[in-house]
């Protein structure tokens, strides 16, 4: 499974580390996923969605 958002797409991002002589060393930040069940076409459906979709989803239901 990827670790993307079902509902906006949203995935991870990536950057670097930087230590105190500032060196450089690749990272990522991952999406907070969430199992949630969302009512999708009147059947509810479990789905990996995002923290702030899932909020977001709350706030307009």
């Amino acid at each position: 499974m990827s670790r993307k958002c079902q509902l906006s797409g949203k995935g991870p991002m990536s950057g670097n580390n930087r230590s105190h002589a500032l060196n450089a060393t690749r990272r990522k930040w991952n999406v907070n996923l969430q199992k949630a069940t969302v009512i999708i076409d009147g059947k509810p459906t479990k789905v990996r969605v995002s923290a702030r979709q899932l909020r977001t989803l709350r706030k307009s239901a």
